[in-house]
């Protein structure tokens, strides 16, 4: 039973996607645009609940 399992965690660390600087998108970057769209959706829903409210009101 052991050794079955190191031979699966050999080959998932083998598959696992590991970061490469020059090819994928650097965490600062992700955050970065995490945060735009969290700001941006925001912006939407007080969009959206200021327009329901101005409905209300007339």
């Amino acid at each position: 039973m052991a050794e079955v399992q190191k031979r699966l965690s050999q080959t998932t660390l083998k598959r696992r996607q590991r970061f490469h600087a020059k090819r994928d998108v650097r965490p600062a970057v992700l955050a970065k645009a995490n945060r735009l769209v969290i700001s941006v959706a925001a912006l939407i829903g007080l969009a959206f609940l200021a327009v329901i409210i101005l409905q209300a009101v007339f």
